[in-house]
């Protein structure tokens, strides 16, 4: 007879594996500032991005697997690509961006033996204050939508209390770079070459999306 599982306990089980496999990557914080919205990741690759622009005021990044949400970066441009060119570009969003990709996670993670061992965050900056948009997308497919941080990745409660404390939506640009850098290096001090660090920046025109390079990072963190 063939081995029955029930579907309770397989579904248990892929998600115990998705989440264990997933904390073992090093984590990202996403989190509004007055200008736009930052996203810190640790990452000590200069080859290997965890975060990269969509489209015109739209980040993707991600943790866990890279091969894995790497495959999601691209679906994702080539879909928002097509979508500009055949509407307009401003029918481009990341809400129906971050719905495709939770509608493929949670096929993948409910009709696959194996599920997708990435988190995925999809940022849109807006045009004013306020406006700034978060979609944090589990391994699962759920959404969560959310107001002025996110943390992907291991010990993402940990870093969460660290972010929270004091945090405003009006910090500078060096502010907010400095409490997410530490909120990833804990007791360590913050090294610029350790992290990935990208802004969607609303002062940049119809290009959001900006690379920090290591001396301006440096430069942020020693203020």
């Amino acid at each position: 007879m063939p081995f029955y599982v029930a579907p309770e306990q397989f579904m248990k089980d892929k998600a115990d594996f998705a989440r264990k496999n997933i904390a073992r990557g090093r984590p990202l914080v996403a989190a509004v500032y007055s200008s736009g919205i930052l996203i810190c990741a640790e990452n000590q690759s200069k080859s290997l991005h965890k975060v990269s622009e969509i489209y015109d005021r739209i980040a993707f990044a991600g943790v866990g697997r890279y091969n894995e949400f790497d495959s999601l970066r691209r679906a994702g441009v080539q879909h928002a690509d097509v979508k500009g060119y055949q509407f307009s570009r401003e029918d481009v969003d990341a809400r129906s961006l971050a719905n495709l990709y939770a509608q493929y996670m949670g096929n993948v993670f409910t009709h696959e033996l194996k599920p997708l061992e990435v988190e995925i965050l999809v940022a849109e900056v807006g045009s004013e204050p306020g406006a700034d948009q978060l979609f944090h997308i589990l391994y699962d497919g759920s959404v969560v939508d959310e107001d002025r941080y996110t943390v992907l990745g291991g010990e993402a409660d940990v870093i969460r209390d660290r972010i929270q404390e004091g945090f405003s939506p009006d910090w500078e640009l060096a502010e907010i770079l400095g409490r997410a850098a530490r909120a990833l290096s804990g007791d360590r001090p913050p090294v610029a070459a350790d992290l990935e660090v990208a802004v969607l920046d609303r002062g940049n025109g119809r290009r959001a999306f900006r690379r920090l390079e290591d001396p301006e990072v440096a430069s942020a963190l020693e203020g």
